[in-house]
């Protein structure tokens, strides 16, 4: 299904193509569903619209606005149309949907940047997906003009001015309230910037048959938490705690007790059969009176680590870990082992210097860096990352092996040639020790037997859905610790 899957703006362009050049379909059919899709959008978010600004560019996109203002003019709804651009230059179908417009008697002016809207709904129908490069010239004025407006903004396809391949902001964008997207979901819509322009996200294919699809291969594909749950088994009747492994979380230097400590406690409401940590010596008192089920292993050096390792199926390594010469033998004897792992924080700034392990690679691990973090495995800045994270997290796949989870508004994971987002989350998360608690839920779904994509997959999904849900009770103010009932909640029985 199409709204399972993410797109480029190219691989959209080629589903639009192929629905009319080899299924038939007239392009100005496919415009008019799209106008006629927004429109009922528009009348179902705001029934009480008594104006609708339209801002059409010249391209296609423009042409779903012009429809969507001749179906409004019908309807009679004030409608204006506030052409962006020279109008000289529309052709094809935007310029059929444009003439009609003008004889259905819609109100056209040209847009200068002097216009007022006291009131009513804006349709932001600019410029589309094929945006190269910064904002300029009218549509630079224009989408200042909507977003200066504070009046409620309908987008058509993507807000104008964010990218749809990367989810970066392409200088200035139109901060949508709605935005309906059509055919295939761009990937852009979902990560990076774009939830802050967005708003609520809605699909149509605009009835393109479904052997259209099978004919474009995404590479990007939308995480569901209910699929998700699915890879892992139920628990036999006669379960005992050496079938569901044996988790060692190794971290939490001097004053950072609490990261090994939400870690261990996420890994053990997970599932894991049994949980251990190794960290310092003045933190195991702590970790036993937060949760007694953890053995906690007072670890000064790596020599008092090995026997740990030799007890232990997976590691998660990097909760609190620090970088002092404590961490980095902590470091090293961890990646002495063969086990699978997942590594965080600190963990992955020891492995971005290159001094500890020098070529870090391995296929039975994941990472799990935000963007920050990315930007030094990758000796770039946290701008490069952000400005095409779908790039980044394969970059970084590439470079250290196994599966990379990127942190961050629409997370991503990466484990090779494909590419899945996560669609939950939100800014209550924006608070320490966040980190953590994933990976203790990473490390209890390799524990009970996923492969480390199946875990990156699902744990992301827990992870944000139960953000999602304990955002519920506000998001300000939200505890990492708040994730860990809902955790457990949501793996069920």
């Amino acid at each position: 299904m199409p709204g399972e899957f993410l797109y480029t703006a190219a691989q959209t362009r080629e589903l639009d193509r192929l629905a009319i050049e080899e299924f038939g379909i007239p392009g100005i059919r496919l415009m008019g569903r799209a106008g006629r899709a927004a429109f009922e959008l528009l009348l179902s978010a705001w029934p009480e619209a008594e104006h609708i600004h339209v801002f059409c560019g010249t391209g296609n996109n423009g042409g779903d606005g012009f429809i969507l203002a001749s179906l409004a003019r019908a309807r009679g709804i004030n409608v204006t149309v506030y052409q962006v651009g020279d109008a000289a230059k529309i052709t094809g179908d935007a310029l059929t949907a444009r003439q009609q417009a003008l004889a259905d008697d819609v109100v056209f002016c040209d847009f200068d940047e002097h216009c007022d809207m006291y009131e009513g709904v804006v349709v932001d129908a600019l410029l589309g997906t094929g945006l190269q490069g910064d904002v300029r010239g009218g549509s630079l004025g224009a989408i200042g003009c909507i977003n200066e407006s504070s009046l409620p903004v309908l987008a058509i396809d993507i807000p104008s001015g964010l990218c749809s391949d990367s989810g970066c902001v392409l200088g200035t964008a139109v901060e949508a309230d709605h935005t309906v997207t059509f055919i295939g979901i761009k990937r852009g819509l979902l990560t990076g910037q774009a939830p802050a322009v967005v708003g609520h996200l809605h699909f149509t294919d605009l009835e393109v048959p479904a052997e259209v699809y099978l004919q474009q291969q995404a590479q990007c594909q939308w995480l569901e938490l209910d699929e998700q749950l699915e890879s892992l088994p139920p628990r036999p009747a006669h379960a005992h705690k050496g079938m569901f492994g044996h988790a060692l979380v190794v971290g939490g230097d001097e004053g950072m007790a609490g990261a090994a400590v939400m870690a261990a406690e996420a890994a053990a409401r997970c599932g894991t059969g049994l949980v251990s940590a190794a960290t310092r010596s003045a933190h195991v008192s702590a970790l036993v009176g937060r949760v007694p089920e953890i053995m906690a292993h007072g670890t000064e050096n790596g020599g008092e680590l090995l026997p740990l390792l030799e007890n232990a199926s997976v590691i998660a390594l990097g909760p609190g870990l620090g970088r002092s010469p404590w961490s980095e033998q902590m470091l090293l004897r961890v990646m002495e082992t063969e086990l699978p792992m997942v590594v965080d924080a600190d963990a992955l700034n020891l492995l971005a210097q290159g001094r500890i392990v020098e070529t870090p690679r391995r296929d039975n691990w994941i990472l799990t860096p935000h963007p920050g973090e990315a930007a030094r495995l990758l000796g770039c800045s946290t701008d490069d990352i952000q400005r095409d994270r779908f790039a980044a997290v394969a970059n970084l796949q590439a470079r250290f092996g196994g599966v990379v989870l990127l942190k961050g508004a629409g997370t991503l994971v990466c484990g090779g040639e494909e590419i899945f987002l996560c669609p939950y989350g939100n800014p209550g998360m924006a608070s320490g020790g966040m980190g953590d608690v994933l990976s203790g839920v990473l490390a209890a779904l390799l524990a009970q037997g996923l492969s480390p994509l199946q875990a990156a997959c699902l744990g992301a999904c827990l992870h944000g859905m139960a953000a999602d849900l304990a955002a519920e009770e506000g998001g300000v103010g939200m505890l990492a610790t708040d994730l860990i009932p809902h955790l457990r909640s949501l793996l069920g029985d």
